[in-house]
């Protein structure tokens, strides 16, 4: 576990420079949400471009994969939405922290991080995951909390949720490499080399900005943060790892790599959202503060184990 812990401690000190320098006001939130453009729109987006224009479709679209992994984050959603529910939350602050105990930061540290540990094939399970997560879970999320804003479930729900992924950068740009591979299309020699130089400033710029990021969160509610980052860090990689191995019998390295992504932090997209309709966004701050800092100790911890 050490060594692993050793691996992964470059990633969490780019985190904690980034962190640094937002505290000290040497990097201002305003910098910080261009840094965040930049990376979600440009680096990140080559990265997803070329790294899926480069894999098959069998590596791209796998049903009992993303099946395995759909229903172990569901048991982990339900029963999260159940003890919100029992505590008397609103639907919306309901929906806020299930979605918060489900959704890691795969886009921002899975992608750059699970990629170097694991080896350039964890990229394909990597990406399924996030679409599991942005298609999915983050079109009950969003519809659930409109729902409960508005008394009822209408129509112009599902075409915010719609809006929302035909403009997501993420989305677009996986979907751009899968009609490039399915096409068996090559990318030419400049345009790839032009991909893979924007794309390496995903990694560092994106694990800077988390850090920068975290330096202007708070950490009320910590009770139900610390809930919520147990269910996140534990019992979502937990839940994952049955599915994975035992329901489904998903492949020893594709399972692996899934146990890893449902380990990562909070992802901080969750905090943009929960604070655009109002719904419990302190806690969600809390939580993603809470569980990066957690995850320094408990992500080696859980990619020893799946490894093991």
């Amino acid at each position: 576990m050490l060594a692993i812990f050793l691996e992964t401690l470059p990633f969490f000190m780019l985190i904690g420079l980034g962190y640094g320098s937002g505290r000290t006001g040497f990097f201002t939130p305003e910098a910080t949400a261009y840094l965040s453009r930049f990376v979600f729109y440009f680096a990140l987006s080559a990265m997803l471009i070329r790294f899926s224009a480069n894999l098959s479709i069998d590596e791209l679209i796998n049903w009992p994969f993303m099946g395995a992994y759909l229903f172990g984050s569901l048991v982990i959603w339900g029963l999260v939405m159940a003890v919100a529910l029992i505590r008397k939350a609103s639907i919306a602050e309901a929906a806020t922290e299930s979605h918060v105990s489900i959704t890691g930061n795969t886009g921002f540290l899975g992608i750059p991080m699970l990629s170097m540990l694991l080896g350039a094939a964890a990229i394909g399970p990597i990406m399924m995951i996030l679409v599991v997560d942005l298609i999915f879970f983050m079109t009950l999320f969003v519809v659930l909390v409109l729902a409960s804003r508005d008394g009822r479930l209408r129509l112009s729900a599902f075409k915010i949720v719609a809006r929302g992924l035909a403009t997501n950068p993420m989305i677009m740009s996986i979907i751009t490499g899968v009609l490039i591979s399915a096409s068996g299309m090559h990318i030419p020699d400049p345009i790839n080399d032009f991909l893979e130089i924007l794309g390496s400033a995903a990694t560092p710029g994106a694990l800077f900005a988390i850090g920068a990021s975290l330096a202007v969160k708070s950490a009320e509610r910590v009770y139900v943060a610390g809930w919520l980052t147990f269910a996140k860090l534990v019992l979502h990689p937990a839940a994952v790892a049955v599915t994975a191995y035992v329901v489904f019998r998903i492949d020893p390295y594709a399972a692996m790599v899934m146990v890893a992504s449902a380990a990562l932090p909070v992802a901080g997209n969750v905090y943009i959202i929960a604070q655009h309709y109002g719904a419990a966004p302190a806690r969600v701050s809390a939580s993603i503060l809470i569980s990066t800092v957690l995850s320094i100790f408990t992500l080696s911890a859980v990619i020893a184990l799946v490894q093991f």
